[in-house]
């Protein structure tokens, strides 16, 4: 696994591309001056940890026959604001799934993803408490 990263403006604007050419910008979000105009490098953490938990859960239910028509994430990361490097503590994720999904079904593929299938969750793990809620079809389980 590889990436590149190529600074495109005179301030903080960073293109990071992978080896099949997807691109995402990286800016830094607590510039003085200008728009930010691309994701923080710790908003990238976050979006890591949903977009890999999310894939995780979405394989999970599938190998059981089961295809949430929708599945969202929140993920909030809390760092010490004053701490050098300010590193995650905690992280909180809510997942809001819809279907006809079993809620001990959605239980057990988030479980397994945070436990056990999420390398970017376990990466993060000794750092970070990671915690998962579930909202299935609007009730919170």
């Amino acid at each position: 696994m590889k990436v590149a990263l190529e600074r495109i403006d005179q301030d903080f604007l960073f293109e990071v591309k992978n080896e099949n050419g997807h691109t995402v910008l990286l800016d830094n979000k607590s510039k003085t001056s200008g728009p930010v105009q691309g994701a923080s490098p710790m908003e990238l953490l976050l979006m890591g940890v949903a977009g890999c938990s999310s894939i995780d859960i979405v394989s999970i239910l599938k190998k059981q026959k089961i295809n949430p028509t929708v599945l969202k994430m929140e993920v909030e990361g809390l760092r010490k604001a004053d701490a050098v490097p300010s590193m995650f503590y905690q992280i909180d994720i809510t997942i809001f799934l819809e279907g006809d999904i079993p809620a001990e079904k959605a239980k057990r593929a988030a479980q397994l993803s945070f436990e056990k299938y999420c390398s970017v969750s376990k990466t993060l793990e000794p750092t970070a408490k990671i915690n998962h809620h579930i909202v299935l079809n609007g009730q919170s389980l």
